[in-house]
């Protein structure tokens, strides 16, 4: 492979890492947030709070429990790509 092809691959190859990580954070999000906001609508409670407390906790719940396998795809990553530098 040339170079700037060589370099083009890893680019592309880090931006699907990216999505691929953070979807499933995303996806989190999202759901909680639709089923706060069908709560919100049903009981007419329209606190702050308690539309970004739950999504708070369960993104973090999230990242606490996918962060080994997020570690392990980003090390994984690096370490092919510092492999192939040598």
């Amino acid at each position: 492979m040339l170079p700037a092809t060589a370099l083009v691959e890893h680019a592309r190859e880090a931006l699907l890492l990216t999505v691929a990580l953070s979807l499933p954070i995303v996806a989190v999000a999202a759901v909680v947030g639709f089923f706060v906001a069908a709560l919100q609508a049903a009981s007419q409670i329209q606190d702050a709070t308690l539309a970004h407390l739950p999504r708070l906790v369960a993104v973090a719940s999230a990242l606490a429990f996918l962060g080994p396998w997020m570690g392990t795809q980003v090390a994984t990553f690096a370490e092919r790509l510092f492999l192939m530098a040598h």
